[in-house]
């Protein structure tokens, strides 16, 4: 279990530093993104890697912060603390607001071999939406 919770921080951290180029060494190939990172992410198997991209590309500064990890078998459940500014192009608002949110989110990580192989999360959306002055989604 502390090796899970280790793959999960490597990870973030190599996020947060934005190594993109090391992210396969702590998710599979084909990790499937329950609730997709980004809007607009392709829903299959590995898209969570260009998700990931895509948020960053966004959001310029920041990071993803594990503030608590809890480990039982292949899962760990992580507590974050996010920190962004809204500098590029997002699918939900293409033009940059220039502000920056905080808010807390909750992922569910399963592991395979040593790797994050699902990615099942909840995040304060509304916070993070009012904090950026983004509309709400119409609902259709």
């Amino acid at each position: 279990m502390d090796a899970n919770k280790q793959v999960v921080i490597d990870f973030f951290r190599a996020v947060n530093e934005r190594r993109i180029a090391d992210w396969g060494d702590y998710m599979a190939a084909d990790v499937v993104d329950h609730n997709q990172v980004i809007f607009g992410e392709e829903d299959e198997p590995g898209a969570a890697f260009e998700g990931f991209r895509q948020q960053l590309a966004a959001f310029g500064d920041g990071g993803m912060y594990p503030q608590q990890l809890v480990a039982e078998g292949d899962t760990v459940v992580a507590r974050l603390l996010v920190r962004a500014t809204h500098t590029g192009y997002h699918p939900r608002m293409p033009e940059s607001t220039g502000r920056s949110c905080e808010v807390e989110q909750i992922w569910i990580l399963t592991l395979r071999a040593g790797k994050i192989s699902q990615i099942r999360a909840v995040s304060d959306r509304l916070g993070m939406f009012l904090q950026l002055g983004w509309d709400w989604p119409a609902v259709g």
